[in-house]
């Protein structure tokens, strides 16, 4: 099956994006890069440093400074990847519910995004991979030869995060998460720079009412049409 290097995955949040990514990239040997986990790295150094987040120069400028390295999984902890910030493993404090209400506020700084956006394409340059994230086909690999949007309703999406951090031992109730999640995709639609949209020329695949295996199967079936197409 003749493959394209880069595949760009946008997406609402918790639309299964990156569950899928990961999958998909496991099953084709390409690298899985989830680029949100370099925002969620800002935000959640300028947290423990006590930035004021408001303070667009200040979190660029941290932006510009930090060293933040993506790996394959150092630990069998459930982990998808290992996250390191200025040599520091951050892999599950990024994941905090601190960093869940701030990272939308950090990631919409042009500033941030501009300073991340480089790293972010230097991966795509070194190996074959697939990309998460909400402007990858649109900004980061806008000539990505294969582009997916992942969507769902946010009622299905905000049930997929509060189980997430419900197992987490979290407590937190689902009308709070289904807020919390409204919210970011106003956050993540409305921003200035990068806000996130469909490529025109991306394939919608709407993951409601469907198993991980599900939309898997479909995003393979997509591949196997394309090679069959481009010979």
């Amino acid at each position: 099956m003749a493959l394209p290097n880069v595949i760009a995955i946008d997406g609402e949040a918790a639309s299964g994006k990156s569950t899928i990514g990961r999958l998909l990239a496991d099953r084709l040997g390409y690298l899985y890069f989830d680029t949100g986990v370099m925002y969620r790295a800002v935000t959640w150094v300028a947290l423990q440093r006590g930035l004021d987040l408001a303070d667009q120069s200040a979190l660029t400028a941290l932006a510009e400074a930090l060293t933040i390295e993506v790996v394959p999984p150092t630990q069998d902890d459930g982990r998808q990847y290992t996250v390191y910030a200025d040599g520091q493993d951050v892999t599950w404090a990024i994941r905090q519910p601190e960093v869940d209400a701030a990272v939308p506020m950090v990631a919409a700084y042009p500033g941030v995004r501009q300073a991340l956006t480089p790293q972010q394409r230097a991966v795509a340059e070194k190996q074959r991979v697939v990309m998460v994230g909400r402007d990858i086909g649109t900004v980061v690999m806008p000539d990505a030869p294969l582009k997916l949007y992942m969507r769902a309703s946010v009622e299905e999406r905000a049930r997929r995060r509060y189980r997430e951090r419900q197992s987490r031992g979290e407590t937190i109730s689902y009308a709070e998460v289904l807020e919390s999640m409204r919210q970011r995709d106003q956050t993540d639609s409305q921003r200035q720079y990068a806000p996130l949209r469909q490529a025109p020329d991306a394939v919608v695949i709407d993951t409601d009412g469907l198993s991980i295996e599900e939309v898997l199967a479909k995003i393979l079936d997509l591949l196997a049409q394309r090679s069959e197409r481009h010979g």
